[in-house]
């Protein structure tokens, strides 16, 4: 982590929002116009006339466009909840066409189920009722784009700031990936959250929406990580679901059942319980930042979990369960292998 206390000549500190979409010197609060233009009307400019945007059904908008070198050190957003899932946050890196953060808004902020679930962690903070922050840093070395599609027929109202680092050295700076992924249900018991990345990096976190369609315990599988040409066998492979988020035995606390728990690095934050009527299934949202741990790699990765459950003769179960991850690492390029765009389908909550 940075050294608050260090000066650093040249580096000064932009923000953009609605209120400066620029993060020009001196240009924040002009505006006359915006989303509360109507209750701001008898005061005038510098009074919150344009807290918000709003995005257009089926339409895409620039959060921030920024000239570099630089550094984002800090995003705060929040929109209503209809729209976390069908919002789908990018970040272009350096001019780069492809995106190397491609994630619905909710997931990125580790709440994939459509519902708020409090995260008190290092790099993800989400408050009530919805305020999402990253502390990720996002080093680049030219250019940061960072762009909101809109995957849905009614428009959305967001509320956001991006705050950043200009004039800083990144020469020697990873950029920040974040890819997602959903298998409904899983194949052969088995979910990948990274294929197919080349060059030299490190990973750093994982969030999983993990929805259960079978009775019982659904945790036994085992995270793998393949680093640099590993073949059918992997470089580091867990124990457990639930020991890879920093649990153990279940969650299960005896006497009260699953207990969540949300900590600097790791937790499991989310527990949803059937309700007797259409909530019919359990679901979970984990996460694991490797901040102090990162997993590093010299020319390839891939990562996977195993969906496993048990049957009887204390026999593992190959289970077909809802999985949807999200896996961020950091890149020596600004673009790497990734996953198809989710089509909202793919994106629905169900």
């Amino acid at each position: 982590m940075s050294d608050v206390s260090r000066l650093r000549p040249g580096v000064v500190t932009r923000s953009v929002s609605p209120e400066n979409p620029t993060g020009a010197p001196g240009q924040g609060g002009r505006a006359t116009e915006g989303t509360g233009s109507g209750p701001g009307r008898e005061l005038g400019p510098g009074w919150k006339i344009s807290p918000s945007i709003e995005i257009p059904a089926n339409g895409t908008i620039d959060l921030a466009d920024v000239e570099g070198p630089g550094r984002i050190t800090h995003i705060w957003m929040t929109t209503h909840t209809n729209h976390w899932r069908s919002l789908l946050l990018r970040a272009f890196w350096d001019g780069a066409r492809q995106p190397a953060i491609e994630v619905p808004v909710g997931d990125f902020f580790g709440q994939g189920w459509g519902r708020f679930a409090q995260v008190s962690s290092s790099m993800i903070a989400v408050n009530p009722h919805g305020g999402f922050n990253s502390y990720w840093p996002m080093p680049f070395r030219r250019s940061a784009r960072l762009t909101v599609e809109n995957l849905a027929d009614a428009p959305a109202v967001v509320y956001f700031q991006v705050t950043y680092d200009s004039g800083t050295d990144e020469a020697a700076s990873g950029y920040l990936h974040a890819q997602w992924r959903r298998s409904n249900p899983v194949v052969q018991a088995l979910h990948t959250l990274v294929d197919g990345v080349t060059g030299a990096g490190q990973y750093v976190g994982t969030y999983l929406a993990w929805g259960v369609n079978s009775r019982g315990w659904w945790g036994e599988g085992e995270m793998k990580y393949y680093l640099d040409g590993d073949g059918e066998f992997p470089t580091i492979c867990g124990t457990g679901t639930e020991d890879y988020f920093g649990g153990a035995w279940n969650f299960d606390v005896p006497g009260q059942g699953y207990t969540a728990y949300t900590t600097p690095h790791l937790g499991l934050h989310q527990i949803i319980t059937p309700d007797g009527l259409y909530e019919s299934q359990q679901r979970f949202g984990m996460y694991r930042w490797h901040v102090a741990d990162p997993i590093r790699f010299a020319s390839a990765l891939r990562v996977d979990v195993q969906a496993l459950g048990w049957r009887a003769g204390h026999r593992y179960l190959p289970l077909h369960d809802d999985i949807a991850s999200t896996a961020l690492f950091y890149l020596d390029a600004p673009a790497a292998t990734r996953p198809p765009t989710p089509t909202p389908d793919e994106l629905e909550t169900l």
